[in-house]
């Protein structure tokens, strides 16, 4: 089973993100998004889910499926590759910043904070950028 998980690592916003401060994304008509739904399970539970944790959440109830489906299609999912938090469109397009701790769990830093100034500087965090939206 592969996973998305960082130890100790920032993801920064993208290089062409479009925003100088961070948004809440919008929640969507009908449906959340799944920037609203990856923004409302870390910004309300910071440092307690990883990214798999995350990724798949947003998956199932995107999916509505119940608990006992659950156990199974977290296995059937991550049996397949899956983009990392990387490629979430919280760092591409909304300006938030995800923080990896030492087990792997996530939280968001605002573009342009000083939380976010000091994770970008710190020699002990490994760094990573959000992937593009554009080629270059």
């Amino acid at each position: 089973m592969g996973s998305t998980n960082y130890i100790d690592t920032f993801i920064q916003v993208a290089e062409d993100c479009p925003v100088t401060t961070a948004e809440q994304p919008p929640r969507g008509n009908g449906s959340p998004t799944i920037a609203a739904l990856q923004f409302a399970l870390i910004a309300e539970h910071p440092y307690e889910f990883t990214s798999d944790d995350v990724l798949f959440d947003v998956h199932a109830t995107r999916r509505s499926l119940d608990a006992e489906e659950r156990r199974a299609a977290r296995e059937a999912f991550f049996a397949r590759s899956q983009a990392c938090l990387r490629a979430s469109p919280l760092p591409k397009k909304y300006g938030w910043g995800i923080h990896h701790d030492a087990e792997g769990r996530v939280a968001l830093v605002p573009v342009g904070s000083a939380q976010y100034q000091a994770l970008a500087a710190d020699p002990h965090v490994q760094q990573r950028r959000a992937m593009r939206s554009r080629r270059g």
